[in-house]
């Protein structure tokens, strides 16, 4: 079942499945960050308002915006 990054939770883990439409401002930027699909990403932290969000991916933890969260297609890992 797929869902967006924006759903996870400090903990979780996920692969990225791609990226919803209407995301096109955001894609180049996530795809040269090393969210391309199939990665594997887990959520380390989230700032008290909701924004932003810091995960960890390929080994190096990246904060994106809520706009730049919501536009990532996900799976959650078992």
């Amino acid at each position: 079942m797929s869902t967006t990054l924006k759903e996870f939770v400090v903990g979780d883990r996920g692969r990225v499945l791609g990226f919803l439409s209407g995301g096109g401002a955001y894609r180049r930027k996530l795809l040269s960050m090393g969210l391309t699909p199939g990665a594997t990403l887990e959520v380390v932290r989230v700032a008290p308002l909701g924004d932003p969000v810091e995960i960890r991916v390929r080994g190096t933890s990246v904060s994106l915006r809520r706009g730049e969260v919501a536009v990532l297609e996900m799976e959650r890992d078992a």
